[in-house]
């Protein structure tokens, strides 16, 4: 099982994310969960990018990608990080930001989800993001971890994207133990908080 985050600029300003937007995005959630998702949730508004979270059987991982692109592209105000998608692993741009991390079943499951809005594709930004992964890696209750950003290109039944131009980063931390989040959540906030221009 995983926890999989998709992040997208499809805002009409560069600065924040209207709420018409977040109500249309909110009203189509319900459809991840058609797909086959065992829970699924807009969860990180920031600046102009929204994310939207799901739990997700291994068996669907693409199916469910693949609807919560097509939530981001039905509800876009401008098609922006969307369009960036392609087919062609070469071709890939500017685009949604992905991050997926392993899951263990059970009744009580939690994901921390870190999102960063950059706001002229700042390339330190992706090192901030690191430090967040590598400050949760190895803690007490942690199950699973998202690949650091910059190092895959692929979105599972989606397409690609461009690692050097996608500069919105998107963590996702699962733990498995409730009173284990908040300290876990801490030490990715101070990680990302020590570096400079943070």
């Amino acid at each position: 099982m995983k926890v999989v985050a998709i992040g997208a600029d499809i805002s009409s300003n560069d600065v924040s994310v209207s709420d018409s937007l977040v109500e249309n995005i909110e009203k189509d959630i319900p459809k991840l969960l058609e797909l086959g998702a065992r829970k699924a949730a807009l969860t990180n508004v920031t600046g102009d990018d929204v994310v939207i979270t799901a739990f997700v059987e291994d068996e669907l991982l693409e199916t469910v990608n693949a609807g919560i692109v097509e939530i981001l592209r039905n509800n876009a105000e401008d098609l922006g990080d969307v369009a960036g998608i392609s087919e062609d692993p070469d071709n890939g741009g500017e685009g949604i930001s992905y991050a997926e991390a392993n899951l263990e079943e059970g009744e009580f499951q939690d994901a921390i989800i870190m999102a960063f809005d950059t706001y002229g594709g700042e390339s330190f930004v992706a090192d901030v993001a690191n430090s967040a992964i590598e400050a949760a890696s190895g803690m007490k209750a942690v199950t699973g971890v998202s690949d650091k950003i910059g190092t895959r290109t692929d979105i599972p039944g989606v397409g690609y994207v461009s690692t050097d131009d996608t500069d919105d980063p998107v963590v996702v931390v699962s733990v498995n133990e409730l009173e284990q989040i908040a300290v876990v959540a801490s030490a990715m906030i101070g990680a990302a908080l020590g570096n400079k221009n943070t």
